[in-house]
């Protein structure tokens, strides 16, 4: 798929289309910045040192997204966090149109979610930031995490069942706003 006369342009191009995507999903995995960034490098060492060999007939972006989830665990399983989101990223946020009160309910809903997702075992929370944050579909989280699309349909219903008896809140329409 990919000729070498071609492939600096290529690298560009999918750097370019799939960076946010890759560092969103990173910073929500990883809960941090900086491992983030790094992280999200790693991603694109990764994937250039892999394009060659890429099947065309298996979508760019889960390939990818796979790629960033296997960084991410090979990560967390060397520095064995025990806290994976921290507030940080969501104070930095500002909203121009709400209240300051406004904002410190939204600010607070987002910390308690992320909080009790940094909770659930590692599937269940990958699960989670795809389909509920990223709104993934169920066949795309699934090419992601290398599972069947009925395992992602049974994860992500326990991981719900887990954070709704932790928030006591209608989980699936809090998620898409913890961005």
């Amino acid at each position: 798929m990919f000729d070498s006369p071609n492939l600096e342009s290529k690298i560009v191009e999918i750097y370019n289309l799939y960076y946010l995507d890759v560092y969103r999903f990173l910073i929500y995995f990883m809960g941090n910045r900086n491992d983030a960034e790094d992280l999200t490098q790693e991603v694109f060492i990764r994937v250039l040192k892999s394009l060659p060999k890429f099947n065309s007939n298996y979508p760019l972006n889960t390939w990818i997204l796979s790629i960033a989830k296997h960084v991410a665990i090979d990560h967390y399983r060397k520095k064995r966090f025990t806290t994976l989101f921290k507030e940080g990223f969501f104070k930095q946020l500002a909203s121009s149109d709400k209240k300051p009160d406004e904002e410190f309910e939204i600010a607070e809903t987002k910390r308690l979610i992320h909080e009790a997702i940094a909770t659930l075992k590692p599937n269940f929370r990958a699960v989670v930031i795809l389909r509920g944050i990223n709104e993934f579909s169920v066949s795309e989280t699934a090419a992601v995490l290398q599972c069947s699309m009925a395992k992602v349909k049974v994860d992500y219903h326990r991981a719900l069942k887990i954070l709704k008896n932790k928030l006591n809140i209608d989980v699936e329409g809090a998620l898409p706003n913890a961005k």
